[in-house]
């Protein structure tokens, strides 16, 4: 493992230098080392509750064709029998530790925003020149390998660059009105409500950084890791008077450590679900155009059967998760319930 195994704990001690070694099946035990691949997709999981999702996003990746292998970023709260489930799939995992800063918002109204901290990991491993972290309720539909490509800050530039990461924005619209997120989160103040008049653009470009709330979403980040980088959100996290008015925990973070320094990516390559909704931002929202779909907010889509199933999306879910189970059926994976 490239980097210091030096900590640099929050008060919990979670905030670490660099992700632990696993014991559990990896990427290095599954090709030679000298063959590893430099350039990954990464999926953050911590309970079986997102397994699911994360084995129809690794069928996903495969159907639409990369090149790039999905690695299962796993913390110490991940079950065995989720372990094996990977393990029988031929899903590379690698142990992180669990991330937390040294005084959190409480997301009481948002547990999951607790996890969210870990998907920094990414920035810390310098063993890939580029990794593409993904949330595990997300399904690729087209090919997006050209995000393994595309121009970012070398490593060298520490986080100090002007391309530092990539990511679409996120939506300050707030369809459902959940009462407990920012007043300024409305569709005036919203980075896609600027495309609205120029929908055929927003297909293959994104907001610039400081659109809107000039905030990201956490769901897909692009980036090239480096430990001058990891330093500087380690920093960021060990400061309590800023972290703990974080509404959003990681993309809270990157938004603001990084304030116009990254790279805005358009909304196909995380397509919140809730945008396709009637009057949120449909205007720009193009189904043939979409390549990664981000099912954001509850229910999930293998929290439903069909016949209760209301969003259209959630059936397309559905469709490539059939798919997935009978290739599996196929290749004699014994069905574990996910």
């Amino acid at each position: 493992m490239v980097g210091s195994q030096k900590q640099k704990s929050a008060a919990e001690g979670h905030a670490q230098r660099a992700p632990e070694q696993s014991d559990a099946p990896s990427e290095l035990t599954a090709v030679a080392k000298d063959a590893a691949p430099k350039r990954v997709w990464t999926t953050l999981i911590t309970n079986t509750k997102y397994l699911s999702g994360l084995l129809t996003l690794d069928y996903s990746l495969k159907t639409a064709g990369s090149k790039y292998p999905l690695i299962a970023l796993y913390t110490d709260t991940f079950p065995p029998e989720g372990l094996e489930a990977l393990r029988k799939r031929n899903i590379p995992a690698k142990k992180i530790p669990y991330l937390l800063p040294s005084v959190s918002k409480d997301y009481a109204n948002d547990p999951r925003f607790y996890d969210c901290w870990s998907k920094l990991t990414p920035f810390s491993l310098t063993e890939y020149d580029r990794v593409v972290q993904l949330d595990s309720d997300m399904m690729v539909l087209k090919n997006m390998d050209e995000l393994m490509e595309m121009e970012l800050d070398a490593p060298e530039l520490n986080g100090d660059g002007h391309r530092v990461y990539a990511a679409s924005h996120a939506c300050a619209c707030n369809p459902l009105k959940k009462p407990h997120y920012p007043e300024h989160w409305v569709p005036e103040n919203c980075a896609f409500t600027t495309q609205h008049d120029t929908p055929d653009d927003a297909q293959s470009n994104g907001p610039p950084p400081t659109a809107g709330i000039a905030c990201p979403n956490g769901g897909l980040v692009v980036c090239n890791p480096s430990q001058g980088t990891y330093d500087k959100i380690l920093d960021a996290m060990q400061n309590g008077a800023i972290t703990s008015g974080y509404d959003f925990a990681d993309q809270s973070l990157l938004g603001d450590q990084f304030h116009g320094r990254w790279v805005g990516l358009p909304y196909v390559y995380n397509a919140l679900k809730t945008m396709r909704w009637k009057g949120v931002h449909d205007a720009i929202w193009r189904d043939d155009q979409v390549k990664n779909i981000h099912y954001i907010l509850s229910p999930k889509p293998w929290d439903q059967k069909p016949e209760e199933t209301e969003d259209e999306t959630h059936r397309w879910w559905q469709k490539m998760n059939d798919e997935r189970l009978q290739q599996e059926k196929r290749n004699g994976v014994v069905d574990d319930g996910f």
